[in-house]
């Protein structure tokens, strides 16, 4: 899976699931780093077909409005360790890799994903 992750989730994600054998990029590995503005992370998703994973409600706002991102990956876990964080991930990747080939826009939650049509 390709994805940009966000700056409101954490780096050491984008390196566990770059173990995991995943494409990732984060916006710390960006020129503007973790100010890279929303359109900027949107065009780079368009660009090189990257799933944006992020918590900003504000991609959720631009997919629904102009389907920008071309495909988003919402984690709505309120305030997590970064720990079960990575493991909330790895314990749901293989729903979330085949969730993308039927949808364009994933919620992750603690205890649900919802595949939003």
């Amino acid at each position: 899976m390709r994805l940009m992750i966000d700056a409101h989730l954490p780096k050491r994600l984008a390196r566990l699931l770059q173990q995991h054998g995943h494409d990732v990029r984060h916006t710390l590995d960006l020129p503007e780093q973790n100010r890279t503005s929303d359109e900027t992370l949107n065009q780079i998703s368009i660009e090189e077909a990257r799933i944006v994973v992020t918590k900003d409600s504000d991609f959720v706002d631009s997919f629904l409005l102009a389907r920008r991102p071309p495909q988003l990956l919402l984690v709505s876990t309120g305030n997590i360790s970064n720990q079960d964080l990575e493991r909330l991930f790895l314990d749901n990747i293989d729903q979330i890799i085949a969730g993308f080939d039927l949808y364009d826009y994933i919620e992750l939650g603690r205890q649900h994903i919802i595949f939003h049509e």
